[in-house]
């Protein structure tokens, strides 16, 4: 996992302050969540395969095959196994939505939301407080944030980034206010509605704004590379190559020695790198969009399709795998790595080491979502048409 990925990164290359049992606190924590994260997604697929699921109740008109009708009847429900309460338990009411949601919204801060709903009652009491007005105050948020990234500062950028969470926490508690409030149960995307929108928007509105704090601090503090101190005549041709290269770097001073330190990355450099990084978000988050769309229609919303071929393709394997390549690759996962490397001031080797790469994933993922949809809608087709 990625994840995994930055915490061998982080403990190898120090990337959080000089204090070294800072950096191991920082590590362990990272560790609980990747392990927690784990722990959690194979609970959920032992939920998903063992017992019955909301949406597959069936229906009470007795239209659905007497098969289909047995076969949910005999599984038992999860609310009467666990004992942690549906009110904040992720495992719950499992849906397509929720199965392609990143680990954080949906295990950390889904349930966070949850007790803050339970404890302020926004939902049923506050009835002021309105899911459009959550987004748009988590976009003031954002701006403040973005201003904030632009600081030569350490310290302002960490709070920066802290803003950059809670604006991702308000962004979860807008989508959960509204579906308490229509008494939706488990993460559900209306597309098409006003809210759906507003969502959108204001969520296209925090990225732009993080994106440009982040260009204009690297503007503002471009990254430096060379090799200090090293004679020229003892230079591989490589390095030479590398450092006289005008395209990467400008160099600002050299000595009989050798090369000094101070070579900087180019502006031009900095909004190509970061150009590639921001079209992996917004193809992240099109492509993303698009197969929660497709799987709602064929999973959740075609009730004409038989109930247990739905159900079957939901609970299966490879279901769970191609919706699992999703939380890893989806914008929110994006954002909440970039947000890492900015607390640990590696915002450039993080871009550096994914504006390329990070396309390969979404290949992977989006030749997987596509090689899935096409079997599923065969298979649910089929069983509509006898």
């Amino acid at each position: 996992m990625l994840y995994i990925h930055w915490i061998i990164a982080i403990y190898k290359n120090k990337m959080m302050w000089p204090s070294s049992q800072a950096s191991k606190i920082l590590v362990f924590l990272l560790l609980v969540i990747v392990v927690y994260c784990i722990y959690m997604d194979t609970f959920l697929f032992l939920r998903i395969r063992n017992f019955k699921i909301d949406m597959f109740d069936p229906p009470e008109n007795g239209t659905q095959q007497e098969s289909s009708t047995k076969s949910m009847k005999d599984q038992p429900r999860y609310e009467e196994v666990t004992w942690v309460p549906c009110t904040i338990n992720p495992l719950c009411h499992p849906t397509v939505k929720g199965l392609m949601v990143d680990h954080i919204n949906h295990y950390i801060y889904g349930p966070l939301c949850d007790i803050l709903d339970l404890a302020l009652s926004i939902s049923e009491k506050m009835l002021f407080i309105t899911p459009n007005m959550i987004s748009y105050f988590h976009v003031f948020i954002a701006c403040i944030g973005a201003n904030l990234l632009t600081c030569q500062n350490l310290a302002a950028r960490r709070l920066g980034v802290v803003l950059f969470q809670l604006r991702m926490f308000l962004d979860d508690l807008d989508g959960h206010v509204a579906r308490s409030r229509k008494n939706i149960k488990g993460e559900r995307s209306e597309v098409g509605t006003m809210g759906y929108w507003v969502d959108g928007i204001c969520d296209f509105i925090g990225v732009i704004a993080m994106m440009l704090g982040i260009l204009i601090y690297l503007k503002n503090n471009p990254p430096r590379r060379g090799y200090k101190g090293t004679p020229v005549s003892t230079l591989p041709y490589h390095q030479l190559k590398e450092i006289n290269s005008s395209e990467d770097i400008e160099k600002e001073h050299t000595t009989e020695i050798g090369i000094s330190y101070k070579t900087k990355v180019t502006f031009q450099r900095i909004i190509q790198v970061l150009g590639l990084f921001s079209g992996q978000m917004l193809l992240s988050s099109l492509t993303w969009n698009r197969y929660i769309d497709i799987y709602q229609d064929l999973l959740e919303n075609c009730t004409e399709y038989d109930i247990l071929r739905r159900e079957s393709a939901f609970k299966s394997g490879i279901f769970f795998f191609a919706t699992g390549l999703w939380r890893i690759v989806n914008p929110h996962s994006y954002l909440h790595l970039l947000s890492l490397a900015v607390f640990c001031d590696k915002t450039w080797v993080f871009l550096r080491a994914v504006h390329y790469s990070g396309y390969l994933c979404l290949v992977v993922a989006v030749g997987t979502s596509e090689y899935l949809v096409d079997n599923i809608r065969t298979f649910v087709i089929n069983g509509a048409e006898g």
